[in-house]
């Protein structure tokens, strides 16, 4: 009997306090925060692909393609900590045409280009070296993690800009925040080319085979504001 009580007085006390709870009055904003920038660096997605019935023949004919590469990026005075091998795969492949196997070996190195004005000659010194194919190429920005901050703090007043206008129609103010959510993604846009070489021009001079153009850095954030 006691037992029971003193869970009833324990589920009348919850009870009590549940209703003693007030909403708390807010507003729910997205806001947005955008800056443009040139790009001063590029990553760049370069492989080295390699066919043949013969696995042992093909997976060495693409290991010295590859050491090549390497070598020519070394030599062009990219420091050690900017280029890495990212993928290395050595796959049979059933060719149904001819009715046999064969093999594919396959490299790939992204490369971090700080400096933009060398990607023609770099490029055309990757393709002389062995490379036969270019997966990607991101811009960036040195100056990336200080345009971002930026772009957050605009995000914010881009929110509070709009949770006034809602408000003020309502004759209230806007108070403290209460939660703000990082909705971002990262996006680098992709380059155009016309050739992986560079070519000469009527007047001789050297085609441009990269447009560099602008990145955009966006933030999204949604924040809750508390109403007063």
């Amino acid at each position: 009997m006691k037992k029971t009580f003193l869970i009833l007085m324990t589920l009348f006390m919850t009870m009590s306090q549940a209703q003693e709870v007030k909403q708390i009055p807010m507003i729910n904003v997205s806001g947005e925060g955008k800056i443009k920038t040139v790009p001063d660096q590029a990553s760049i997605y370069v492989s080295v692909e390699t066919k043949g019935t013969n696995v042992v023949s093909v997976k060495k004919e693409n290991d010295a393609k590859m050491d090549a590469v390497l070598k020519f990026i070394k030599n062009s005075n990219i420091a050690k900590e900017d280029y890495q091998t990212q993928r290395v795969s050595l796959n049979p492949n059933y060719d149904y045409e001819k009715k046999k196997h064969n093999y594919i070996a396959s490299q790939t190195v992204k490369i971090l280009l700080k400096d933009l004005s060398k990607y023609d000659e770099l490029m055309e010194g990757l393709v002389n070296a062995g490379i036969n194919g270019i997966s990607n190429v991101e811009f960036k920005s040195s100056k990336m993690a200080q345009l971002q901050s930026e772009a957050r703090k605009l995000s914010i007043k881009d929110a509070k800009l709009k949770a006034d206008d809602y408000v003020s129609a309502i004759n209230q103010k806007v108070g403290k925040v209460f939660t703000i959510t990082d909705n971002s993604q990262n996006y680098y846009p992709q380059p155009m080319f016309r050739s992986m070489k560079a070519e000469m021009s009527d007047a001789g001079m050297p085609k441009e085979t990269l447009a560099v153009g602008e990145i955009e850095i966006v933030i999204n954030v949604s924040v809750s504001f508390i109403l007063e």
